[in-house]
């Protein structure tokens, strides 16, 4: 009888629900966070989460926008895949945003939607959405899983898609039916991708290329991105830097990819750049891209990007090699191995002291600028004392707009995974709840979210997760009653006719704040800010600071529509 009942209980453990199967495959991706918000689809998948023993977070966003930005924050501190969970129909379309915000920045997401059935795909069935055809242009790759025995491969190889080759969002569309089935099968996760073999290693004729340009160059620039940080080399970087004694410029997403303090930093270059960065790009007879993909906020009018250079790109993606720059010097591969197989070679400089002693000058003689207010504060001095109080050392995470400019220009980053924003489509939005995944990523760190107060009220209701869990972050309302960027634009490219950029009237964030039993602070004094920012840093818990700065302050540099690296606006007072 002990047998038999033995041998019972040992059967009935075998019958496994799929969603029992994806929770499986889940540990062995060893998956440690998920964002998520549940829905008819996904009931399976989230009774499987109830049951299971797995020893994973699941964080519950208030929106699913909520959930793809948190696990976009976690995979820029982290390095490693953000996972999200949704329902189909509307809860899978409301992750397009950052599912798009991820395949621009290339951030590695894994997202699993639920489906309705299979047998009623196609007939319009109630929250029924292609998520197939709406993903596929936002999407590194994309899954529909037809039946349960290929959950596990597809699983493992949406891990191994999304984290590989250049990162990038992968969705897993999974209809109710394979999720609620019933198995006693043993499926194995094996799969065979052919076809998708990203080339890490570089040509060694390339390198050759490469260093033979360089030993003729007298007017040599490194443009570092984010491809750097992908890849962990920025220690490579800048050893090579030092060896040849290379200026350094960013991008902004490349920024603490290379010491914001070393003497080679010239800054970050582009729309919102320094002069000596984008003096340096105009006037270089040497480009050496390192992991960046010569976007048009970076490059201005493309006729007046470098004109006199030879480019060498190094890029682990080859689609974007020549995309928009002409390249003399391709070189497909990892920017790790890349620079590990240039400091294996011996160079010879020529002459590059005019160079060098040029680009100081611009560095001296124009450096970045502000006007200090006697009202309320300055945007760009509060971003300082950010700066000073916290070392240097936060996690900084930011929407698009004024306020992420001023960040990343007055808020220099020394180390690599301290940057988090959105950088090619631009979310508002974005920059509250990547603090939460950045925070849940890196939870002995100190965390500041830098956003505007119109971004910030995009995703505001994510607070309920911060006061759930008692987050430290310490989240910086920027507020200057405005769509701050969209304001300056109407200021200096449609006479002043500000239509629709100025807020009427907004939250009291402090009372929004504390309805969620959060601590609030406001400051619109310079003289109050150090007091302020000092009290709520070292407060031990989630803070909002409601900083209300000058309306009428614009983001200097500025290279205007259709002009050239050059030709900024703003350079000094």
């Amino acid at each position: 009888m002990k047998v038999e009942a033995k041998h019972e209980l040992e059967s009935a453990k075998k019958v496994m629900t799929g969603a029992d199967v994806l929770i499986n495959a889940l540990v062995e991706a060893e998956v440690d966070t998920i964002f998520g918000y549940p829905g008819g689809a996904v009931l399976p998948i989230y009774d499987a989460i109830y049951r299971s023993n797995a020893q994973f977070e699941h964080v519950l966003s208030r929106h699913e926008q909520g959930s793809i930005h948190a696990a976009e924050g976690y995979a820029r501190v982290t390095g490693k895949p953000g996972v999200v969970i949704a329902t189909s129909g509307p809860g899978a379309t409301n992750l397009v945003t950052g599912i798009t915000d991820a395949m621009m920045d290339s951030l590695p997401i894994v997202i699993f939607t639920g489906q309705v059935a299979s047998s009623v795909i196609g007939t319009d069935a109630f929250q029924e959405a292609d998520v197939m055809g709406i993903t596929t242009p936002i999407t590194k790759y994309n899954y529909q899983v037809n039946q349960l025995s290929e959950l596990p491969g597809i699983v493992k190889e949406a891990f191994h898609v999304a984290s590989t080759g250049r990162p990038g969002p992968v969705v897993v569309d999974i209809p109710k039916n394979i999720s609620a089935e019933l198995s006693t099968a043993v499926y194995g996760s094996h799969f065979e991708l052919p076809g998708y073999q990203p080339n890490k290693t570089p040509n060694p004729l390339q390198i050759i290329k490469l260093t033979d340009a360089l030993s003729r160059a007298k007017k040599p620039i490194v443009l570092a991105g984010a491809g750097v940080i992908f890849a962990k080399a920025t220690n490579e970087l800048i050893e090579f830097a030092e060896k040849y004694h290379l200026p350094v410029t960013n991008t902004l997403l490349g920024l603490g990819c290379f010491p914001g303090s070393h003497q080679l930093s010239l800054g970050m270059a582009g729309m919102h750049g320094t002069y000596a960065a984008n003096m340096g790009l105009y006037e270089c007879d040497l480009l050496i891209n390192i992991g960046a993909r010569f976007d048009d906020r970076l490059t201005g009018n493309l006729k007046h990007f470098a004109p006199h250079a030879k480019v060498a790109h190094i890029d682990i993606d080859p689609a974007e090699i020549g995309k928009n720059v002409q390249t003399e010097i391709p070189v497909v591969a990892d920017a790790k191995e890349a620079l590990e197989a240039l400091l294996k070679r011996s160079v010879e400089l020529g002459d590059q002291l005019v160079w060098k002693e040029r680009l100081a000058r611009y560095k001296q003689d124009y450096p970045l600028w502000y006007e200090r207010s006697d009202q309320q504060i300055s945007p760009q001095w509060l971003l300082e004392r950010v700066h000073q109080i916290t070392d240097g050392e936060a996690i900084v995470t930011t929407d698009v707009g004024q306020h992420q400019m001023w960040a990343a220009q007055f808020y220099s980053f020394e180390k690599p995974n301290r940057w988090v924003t959105s950088g090619g489509l631009g979310t508002m939005g974005f920059g509250f709840p990547a603090a939460i995944g950045a925070q849940l990523g890196a939870p002995g760190e100190l965390v500041v979210s830098v956003v505007g107060d119109g971004g910030f009220q995009m995703t505001a209701q994510e607070l309920a997760v911060v006061k759930e869990r008692n987050l430290p972050i310490k989240i910086l309302i920027v507020n200057n009653q405005a769509l701050g960027m969209v304001r300056q634009w109407q200021e200096s490219f449609y006479e002043e006719r500000y239509s629709e950029s100025l807020f009427v009237q907004n939250p009291d964030f402090v009372k929004l704040a504390d309805s969620y039993g959060i601590r609030g602070m406001r400051v619109n004094k310079e003289e109050d800010v150090q007091e302020v920012l000092e009290e709520a840093i070292g407060f031990d818990g989630p803070v909002v600071v409601d900083c209300q700065v000058v309306q009428q302050t614009c983001v200097y540099p500025m290279i205007a529509p259709g002009k050239g690296i050059h030709e900024m606006i703003g350079v000094s007072k």
